[in-house]
């Protein structure tokens, strides 16, 4: 049984007989004992002092000293290396801060040092300055009984500060050091709502403002802002001040937006004046005019295939009865429409996004005039797909009309009809449009053979496909600010009719239909750079070999660097590097630039990069710990403190004392051996009998 103890000291109680025996006996005579005294029996005290020493015989009560071995007390220096921390001389006061009081406290006695370094990583923009999980993890093999006390050099901007110093479980002051001068102001622009995507050719609205902190809202500055590089007008805008943005995209696929503002009065770091905005652009509905001819077993194809894309609108006509066409039918027996070539091809044909003629025969259905619309719509950034048939080696072919200029190969008459299966030209196994449409792109062809082809001559662009002889069968050219492709075969429906296996009929024809409308994933010359997971990624396509090709790659704080390419074939060559850096990156190849925005719209970290105590001042006053301004000032003085009273004053910082002990050994001695007692308790009895007895 364990007694009463103090200062490493206690009295242990080992009882010769059970517990419950001796409280029986206790009070047994404590009944005895209040019978002598209301009978007035002389000797009843001596008595009771004769029990009490045969009741200690029967305790046996020894003292036992512990053998101590105090440890030494733990002072955490928790150092911020977060971004923010690069900030003017921050980096350098605070490593010569934290040196200092490493040095310090090591000068003073039973106290060791342990520096934790937080805050660096690569979610800064999201999660801002993390230094608690960092001091949780550095804590995790330490005795919290140890802790002296924890020494934060930071600027104060701690976003995973806990409510409560409890959730620490250390009982032990926080104490921080800043590291610049809270006095100082910044300016910093925020996107309150800014869109991950827009249709093409609409404007989309971005909400923002621009804030001078420390300073009062009204004053007056300029937004300056930049599309995929390409500066656009300034605006104006008022501090303080929520303004909307319209900004217009000119293209599907990303566009990425700078947005900066002027310099502020005051100035800690131009990181926060910029904001990077990538926005998606996606088309609204894609408008195909597909005319077709002759009726044939490919036509159904066609529609079907068009059709089945949610995102196309398509308007179909085919020519069943061209206006030469004399028969005995009378007129109000015929169901055909009359086709609209008016509104088609002069009032709405800007509307469309793609025109597609599949065997269609020159039978003085349009005008000149009407072709001539549709060479101008091409070169004003339309797109044309011929898909032709036998007809279009005759004279009503539509080589023998105004179009002709804008076809990059001419038929020469002559029909083959014999089997062949579609191979890939050296182009077409670089090109984005036929490059994935074998596994192999150097492996022979597996799909289904085509019968019928059209031998032709390109004069300009590009063949991606070849039929028999080599002769072209796919043939893709830019004209103006528009896009023209040739198909020489109308036996493509054989594909998906699964005829020897069939082919990937759907996914050329989709590839085609949107390389024509101008999509960017399918350009065959482009330089795209992708910032993810701490990474950038660079990626060059083109028809050309790519050996020796280098880029250029512009961080976000504006260094350079030069990066080669790997050529890793289908047209693509890449490269890899780190990117820490949260912001913008450019890259650019001697011709085209490409742009990835690394990080959140608003970064976290810089969202306030002044010096402040106000996030960590719950903690403070909970630990009663203090704080100091490193800049132009003295570091404060070290003492050590009771677990009681004050833990930091006027320019001096606490650390207590835990007197933390581990037990090496214990000494144990009797207080009372037995025999004394029992000697002791029979003195006591003849002493009473001696005194009953007078």
């Amino acid at each position: 049984m364990s007694g009463l103890s103090w200062n490493g000291f206690s009295v242990v109680l080992n009882p010769l007989l059970p517990e419950t025996l001796l409280i029986a006996l206790t009070i047994l005579f404590g009944a005895l004992f209040l019978l002598s005294l209301w009978r007035r029996a002389r000797g009843a005290v001596l008595r009771l002092l004769a029990f009490f020493s045969l009741l200690a015989a029967l305790l046996d009560p020894s003292v036992v000293q512990e053998k101590r071995a105090y440890q030494k007390d733990i002072a955490i220096i928790l150092v911020d290396h977060s971004p923010s921390q690069s900030i003017g001389a921050r980096a350098a006061d605070t490593a010569r801060a934290a040196g200092e009081i490493s040095r310090r406290i090591g000068a003073l006695e039973d106290i060791e040092v342990k520096v934790i370094d937080a805050g660096a990583g690569p979610d800064t923009a999201e999660k801002g300055t993390q230094l608690f999980d960092a001091l949780r993890r550095g804590m995790a093999d330490l005795p919290l009984a140890r802790i002296a006390g924890i020494v934060i050099v930071s600027d104060g901007q701690v976003h995973d500060a806990p409510a409560a110093i409890a959730d620490l479980g250390i009982d032990a002051p926080i104490h921080l050091l800043l590291s610049d001068d809270p006095t100082k102001g910044d300016r910093r622009i925020e996107l309150v709502e800014a869109p991950s995507f827009g249709l093409v050719d609409k404007p989309v609205e971005v909400k923002l403002r621009v804030d001078d902190l420390g300073r009062n809202a009204g004053a007056t500055t300029n937004i300056r802002i930049k599309r995929d590089g390409v500066p656009l007008a300034p605006v104006p805008i008022v501090t303080g001040r929520e303004a909307t943005l319209s900004l217009a995209l000119e293209h599907g696929g990303q566009t990425v937006f700078e947005i900066e503002v002027d310099d502020g009065p005051e100035e800690l770091t131009r990181i926060n004046n910029r904001a990077v905005l990538s926005v998606n652009g996606v088309r609204d509905e894609l408008k195909v005019l597909l005319i077709s001819g002759e009726p044939y077993p490919g036509e159904r194809s066609w529609r079907n295939l068009l059709k089945s894309d949610p995102s196309v609108s398509l308007i179909h006509f085919t020519i069943l009865r061209p206006p030469n066409k004399q028969d005995a039918t009378p007129i109000n027996e015929l169901a055909l429409i009359a086709f609209p070539y008016d509104e088609l091809f002069d009032v709405k044909l800007k509307e469309f996004d793609l025109i597609i003629f599949d065997r269609f025969e020159h039978l003085g259905i349009l005008p000149d005039e009407y072709f001539q619309h549709i060479t101008d719509y091409v070169a004003d950034g339309g797109a044309v797909l011929e898909a032709a048939g036998p007809t279009a080696v005759g004279q009503f072919s539509l080589y023998r009309t105004p179009l002709a200029p804008i076809f990059a190969a001419m038929p020469t008459g002559e029909i083959i009809n014999q089997g062949f299966k579609p191979s890939l030209s050296d182009a077409g196994k670089r090109h984005p449009v036929t490059a994935d449409l074998l596994a192999d792109p150097d492996a022979a062809p597996t799909w289904g053979r085509w019968f019928r082809l059209l031998a032709a001559n390109a004069r300009q662009g590009e063949v991606l496909m070849n039929g028999a002889g080599d002769l072209p069968l796919l043939v893709l050219n830019r004209v103006g600010k528009g896009r023209v492709a040739q198909i020489f075969s109308d036996h493509l429906w054989l594909w998906s009719k699964g005829f020897e296996g069939g082919g990937p009929q759907a996914e050329l024809v989709r590839r085609t239909a949107h390389w024509l409308m101008q999509e960017p994933d399918l350009e065959e010359e482009d330089l795209r750079a992708t910032a993810i997971d701490g990474k950038l990624e660079i990626e060059r396509r083109s028809l050309t070999q790519q050996d020796n090709i280098s880029v250029t790659v512009t961080r976000p704080d504006d260094t350079t660097e030069t990066v080669r390419l790997r050529e890793v074939g289908r047209g693509r060559a890449t490269a890899t590097l780190p990117a820490a850096d949260q912001g913008l990156y450019r890259v650019n190849d001697g011709t085209r630039d490409a742009f990835a925005a690394l990080g959140e719209i608003n970064s976290r970290e810089f969202n306030d990069p002044r010096a402040s105590v106000q996030p960590l001042q719950p903690l403070l006053v909970a630990s009663g710990g203090g704080s100091a301004i490193l800049p132009d000032h003295d570091l404060p003085e070290l003492r050590r403190v009771g677990k009681k009273g004050d833990r930091a004053g006027n320019n001096w910082l606490g650390l207590t004392r835990n007197e933390d002990y581990v037990v090496t050994g214990v000494a144990q001695a009797p207080l009372l051996p037995p025999w004394a007692a029992l000697a002791l308790a029979i003195g006591l009895v003849l002493a009473a009998w001696r005194r009953e007895g007078r």
